[in-house]
């Protein structure tokens, strides 16, 4: 049985006081949570306030996105060792504001990928494709070609200890929701290409939902034998939902 992992990604938001806030609330709530792993993913600048206010709990924290470079004349990034510095364990790696705002493509994510395990982060790669290739009926298609650049860059087994985020990408902040079975048809597919490289890879491999999941559709999509877990944006800044979310995460175990 797979571990599932909820991690909140709070994407450009927050401040001390908030983040102390919704931390507190977190903490709180987590002794319930015994059978999920649960993550935060804060901006840049918080992860240091996270890091001091999650020393001792079971919660590890995590960043958004990484350089592909170690070091040097690179204005505005943050390279794999400092955010091992500040006790990251995870980075979000091509989620899908980054390659639609920021024009990362699938090389830049699998490099990205590649950067962050080789430093020994845990990369959440995100994939998804949007309502027009939804639209076009070649979501599979998207979503493999996503998967084999890492697989062609690393070997399927640097799978084996990554995590795959699902987003639909027309699915979020759009008003426009996805179906428990579609998200499951879509997490089947990424689970089903990899098994027909390494099995044991598949089996092992985590693949999150990130889709616009809240409190009220968490229990039902986590019942899909293909979802574990979630990558949650909006819902990870209350630490009601966002515990909500959890719960029934780890109720499905």
């Amino acid at each position: 049985m797979r571990q599932p992992l909820v991690a909140g990604n709070w994407k450009m938001n927050g401040s001390v006081g908030s983040v102390r806030e919704l931390l507190a609330g977190i903490k709180a709530g987590i002794g319930a949570i015994d059978k999920c792993e649960v993550a935060v993913c804060p901006p840049y600048i918080f992860i240091p306030q996270a890091q001091t206010e999650l020393a001792g709990t079971p919660i590890p924290w995590g960043g958004q996105n990484l350089s592909t470079e170690t070091s040097g004349a690179f204005t505005g990034e943050v390279a794999a060792s400092m955010l091992l510095d500040f006790g990251c364990t995870y980075v979000i790696v091509g989620h899908s504001e980054r390659r639609t705002l920021y024009g990362e493509d699938d090389a830049l994510v699998a490099k990205k990928f590649a950067v962050a395990q080789a430093a020994g982060l845990k990369p959440i790669l995100c994939v998804g494709e949007t309502l027009d290739e939804r639209e076009k009926g070649v979501t599979e298609e998207v979503v493999a070609r996503q998967l084999d650049a890492v697989i062609k860059l690393e070997g399927i087994k640097a799978l084996a200890d990554g995590v795959i985020a699902y987003e639909p990408v027309w699915a979020i902040g759009t008003g426009k929701t996805a179906t428990p079975e579609q998200a499951q048809e879509v997490h089947a597919f990424i689970r089903g290409r990899i098994k027909t490289r390494d099995a044991g890879v598949a089996e092992k491999l985590r693949i999150q939902y990130g889709g616009s999941m809240k409190p009220d559709n968490a229990a039902e999509l986590m019942a899909k034998p293909d979802i574990d877990g979630g990558l949650i944006g909006g819902a990870s800044l209350k630490a009601k939902d966002f515990l909500g979310i959890c719960k029934a995460a780890n109720d499905s175990v």
